[in-house]
């Protein structure tokens, strides 16, 4: 297992609560460095990618897992996905006049941390969507709620008040360190009763455990979830001891895209010809993952051949 990329559930042996722990470095440093965004946009896509790894590590399911924000603000989307196999990929789309008037002024915000609480200044109005794709033999889920608050963990909370009615504390931190991108969290839900830990008796469902457990994570500083020295057992004994923290096997994070030349080509297919001699420059039609940034080079006569037959 990666020391710096993982996430890890635990449970707090003392009472009826489960948590995750997510810990990332050079994935994604390696994930944001690809696109090179304005800083407060790579902050809410890092933020988005941390979220979605907590969010995803709750459930059991063989497929991908997807955390979409869209709004009509300057920033107009921000999507991560993970697979059960723990491969993560992250996108923002934005538009770049609305949200500065100049390039000089996004320049400038890329040399200075900018908080991540403002949501509705990039964001706008608009929704938060998680979605559960299995596949074809399994029906696909999705959860969608408002946006509301001031930051993304605001706004999932939101949702687990809102659609799952279950006791949920998020603590998150994300931003730079010795010029690279980390980013931590603290996950905390109250377990279902029939997961419940029969040995902690009748204090099992005890909202003072609940409480306590909130003051608890909340003490949890941006340097303790971002310092490399600090490691999760660590950081987690640290704020849970009294509890008696069980952790169980971490899984590996990644790095990856679904991404490959026949699929953008097929795209290409699905087009009118004026759309194609439209894109086509030089002879070429270049096309580039949202994703990974990775750029396709096609024939604009080849596309052409293929979409006459």
């Amino acid at each position: 297992m990666s020391a710096d990329n993982f996430f890890q559930i635990f449970q707090l042996e003392a009472s009826n609560i489960r948590g995750r722990i997510i810990r990332m470095g050079s994935v994604l440093d390696d994930i944001l460095e690809a696109h090179d965004y304005p800083l407060p946009i790579a902050h809410l896509v890092a933020e988005t990618i941390t979220l979605t790894l907590a969010l995803s590590s709750m459930l059991k399911y063989e497929g991908v897992f997807t955390l979409q924000v869209q709004g009509d603000g300057p920033l107009k989307m921000l999507v991560s996905d993970v697979t059960s196999e723990g491969i993560v990929r992250a996108c923002a789309s934005f538009d770049t006049e609305r949200f500065q008037n100049s390039r000089e002024q996004i320049a400038a915000l890329k040399t200075t941390e900018s908080s991540q609480n403002h949501l509705a200044q990039y964001l706008g109005k608009g929704h938060i969507a998680f979605t559960v794709d299995q596949g074809k033999h399994t029906e696909r889920y999705q959860g969608i709620v408002e946006l509301k608050g001031a930051s993304m963990v605001d706004c999932v909370q939101h949702y687990f008040v809102q659609s799952e009615q279950i006791g949920t504390g998020i603590k998150m931190a994300v931003g730079k360190r010795d010029g690279k991108w980390r980013a931590g969290a603290i996950m905390l839900q109250h377990m279902p009763e029939d997961e419940a830990n029969m040995q902690a008796g009748a204090g099992n469902l005890d909202e003072d455990d609940w409480r306590r457990a909130m003051i608890l994570l909340d003490s949890c500083t941006d340097d303790e979830f971002l310092t490399v020295s600090l490691d999760a057992d660590q950081l987690l004994m640290r704020l849970f001891h009294e509890e008696g923290v069980r952790v169980y096997e971490p899984q590996d994070i990644k790095k990856g895209c679904r991404c490959y030349s026949q699929r953008v080509e097929n795209i290409l297919y699905s087009m009118s010809e004026d759309d194609i001699n439209h894109m086509s420059i030089k002879g070429n039609i270049e096309m580039t993952c949202e994703f990974c940034s990775r750029i396709y080079t096609f024939d604009t006569k080849d596309i052409l051949r293929k979409i006459e037959k």
